[in-house]
C-alpha cells in the first residue's frame, strides 16, 4: 500500500520555485502547495511554462495547488514548508514572510513542519530558529542547503532551465559550525525530504555540516557574481573566446582588452578568493575535501572559465539579473556576513568590503526607486 502523500508548502514560485514544485510532485510522494505571490495570476490563468533540457518542455505545468500568499495556504498541515525567495532582509525577514505560520491561530492548531530553505548566503536560518525557539513548542527543525542550478525565469509565467540541479543538504544546528557527525534523529530528517529530491528527478548530497558547504559556495557568489553584476557583463564577457567563422556571439573576451583582463582582473578575483579562504580557516574550516580545501581557488576559476566558454552559455546570474530588472540583489547574507564574519575573527578582507560598499549603493538605487529595469 502507498503512503499518503506529504502536504508540502513551497513559498516563491519563481524559476527555483517551479523547478523543485516540479521535483517534488514528480516524485510521487509529496502534494505541493506553491505560494506564486507576484505572478500569481498569470500563474493561475496559464500555468508555468517549464524549458527545460533536462526536464523537458512542459507547456503548462501546475503544483497541486497555487495560492497568492502564505496566509492563503495556512489552511493545513504541512510535512515541509519550502522556502525558494531570495533572502533580503533589508525588505523582510524570512519569520515576516512566513508570519501566518508563526502565529495563532496556525501555530495553535498544527505542530511546526521542518522548514527546508533552499536559499543563497549565509546566516538566512537565524531569524527563523530564534523565531521558532519563541513559539516554546518544539526544536525547531530547519534543513539548510546549498543549491546548483541553472534556471533563469524569463516572463512571470516562463522558466528556463538546463541539465542540471544538485541540492546538498544539512541540519541547521544553530551557532554550530563545527559539529560533523549526523544525530540519527537528523539522519531522519534530512532523508525523509532527500528521498523526494530524489524521486523527482534532482541530484541530491546529504552531509553533516552544511555551513562548510554554504560558504564554500559563497565564494563563487562573492567573486563571479559581483563582477558580473558590478559590470553588467554575463561572465561569457570574461571567459569566452570571441566567437569563429560562422559564429555569432556576444559578450566575449575581446582581444583588445584579453592581456589587461589577465595582467588585472584575473589576479583580483585570486585575491577576492584567498581572502574568503582566510576568513574560512579562522571560521574553523579546515584545508580538507570535507572542510574548506585551498583548491577551490583554482578549481572554481577554471570550473566558471569551463562552462562560459562555452558558445552555448546563456544563464545569467540570478544577481545580475536581478539588477538588470531592478530588483533587490542579495547583498547583506552574501557579502554583509562575511564582512561581519572578518571583524569578528580580525580578518582583513579590503577587496570584499570593497565589493560589499558598491554593492550597497546599488541596493539603495534600487530599494529607493532610483535604478530601473534595463528594457
Amino acid at each position: 500500500m502507498a503512503a499518503p502523500l506529504k502536504d508540502v508548502l513551497l513559498v516563491g514560485f519563481g524559476a527555483l520555485g517551479t523547478i523543485y514544485s516540479h521535483v517534488l510532485t514528480k516524485s510521487g510522494l509529496a502534494r505541493v502547495t506553491a505560494v506564486a505571490r507576484s505572478n500569481f495570476e498569470a500563474v493561475k490563468a496559464n500555468g508555468m511554462h517549464i524549458k527545460s533540457v533536462k526536464y523537458k518542455d512542459i507547456p503548462s505545468f501546475r503544483p497541486y495547488r497555487v495560492v497568492k500568499s502564505v496566509a492563503d495556504a495556512a489552511d493545513r498541515e504541512y510535512s515541509h514548508v519550502v522556502v525558494t525567495t531570495k533572502a533580503i532582509p533589508e525588505l523582510a525577514s524570512t519569520p515576516t514572510i512566513l508570519a501566518p505560520l508563526l502565529q495563532a491561530p496556525y501555530a495553535d492548531a498544527h505542530p511546526q513542519p521542518t522548514y527546508v530553505l533552499l536559499q543563497n548566503g549565509l546566516g538566512v536560518e537565524r531569524d527563523l530558529y530564534n523565531a521558532l525557539k519563541g513559539l516554546n513548542k518544539s526544536v525547531p527543525k530547519i534543513i539548510s542547503t546549498v543549491v546548483w542550478i541553472g534556471t533563469n525565469l524569463i516572463d512571470k509565467n516562463i522558466v528556463i532551465h538546463n541539465d542540471f540541479d544538485r541540492v546538498t543538504l544539512g541540519v541547521y544546528r544553530h551557532d554550530d559550525h563545527l559539529t560533523t557527525v549526523n544525530s540519527e534523529e537528523e539522519e531522519v530528517l534530512l532523508k525523509d525530504f532527500g528521498t523526494m529530491l530524489q524521486k523527482g528527478g534532482s541530484e541530491l548530497i546529504i552531509v553533516p555540516e552544511i555551513q562548510r558547504v554554504k560558504f564554500a559556495k559563497n565564494l563563487w557568489n562573492i567573486t563571479f557574481s559581483s563582477f558580473a553584476t558590478l559590470t553588467g557583463s554575463p561572465l561569457t564577457g570574461i571567459f569566452r573566446p570571441p566567437p569563429s567563422a560562422g559564429q555569432t556571439y556576444k559578450p566575449y573576451l575581446a582581444p583588445i582588452t584579453a592581456e589587461q583582463v589577465e595582467k588585472y582582473s584575473m589576479p583580483a578575483i585570486r585575491a577576492i578568493l584567498q581572502e574568503l579562504i582566510a576568513v574560512g580557516r579562522e571560521m574553523g574550516y579546515p584545508d580538507s575535501k570535507d572542510g574548506l580545501p585551498s583548491s577551490l581557488i583554482e578549481s572554481s576559476i577554471a570550473n566558471t572559465a569551463k562552462q562560459h566558454a562555452d558558445p552555448d552559455q546563456k544563464y545569467l546570474p540570478s544577481m545580475l539579473l536581478d539588477a538588470q530588472k531592478g530588483l533587490p540583489i542579495e547583498v547583506e547574507v552574501i557579502f554583509g556576513e562575511v564582512v561581519r564574519m572578518a571583524k569578528s575573527k580580525k580578518v582583513d578582507i579590503p577587496r570584499i568590503e570593497t565589493l560589499y560598499a558598491l554593492l550597497t549603493l546599488l541596493q539603495n538605487q534600487i530599494l529607493g526607486g532610483f535604478r530601473r529595469a534595463n528594457v
